[in-house]
């Protein structure tokens, strides 16, 4: 193919298999942050005692540690997750600006 149709399929390709290449790229990023959290092993075990510990100072230390490491580790994954709604929003808005941008130039 010439390069008119590398022009004209290229916003087509952007919006369509590049954006869901993209999306697929940004939900394996958020599940390895996830994963480097371990998030879902805090909210597995939020009732179990740290270190066997069974009396309940024991429980509700290992309680409260926890819930405080949920909350923060729960922080940390919303601001990953915020920040890569803001890379997809770039990458649905960049060819729209490097367009008028160009224009710009030409008037």
């Amino acid at each position: 193919m010439g390069l008119g149709w590398e022009i004209v399929y290229f916003p087509l390709w952007w919006y369509s298999g590049g954006f869901l290449a993209a999306l697929r790229s940004l939900k394996n990023f958020l599940a390895d942050k996830e994963k480097s959290l371990a998030l879902s092993v805090w909210i597995k075990n939020i009732f179990r005692p740290m270190y066997g510990q069974h009396d309940w100072a024991g429980v509700l230390i290992s309680f409260v540690v926890r819930f405080f490491q949920i909350i923060a580790r729960s922080l940390v994954l919303l601001f990953w997750t915020l920040l890569s709604l803001v890379v997809l929003a770039c990458w649905l808005v960049a060819p729209i600006l490097a367009i008028y941008e160009i224009l710009i130039q030409l008037i």
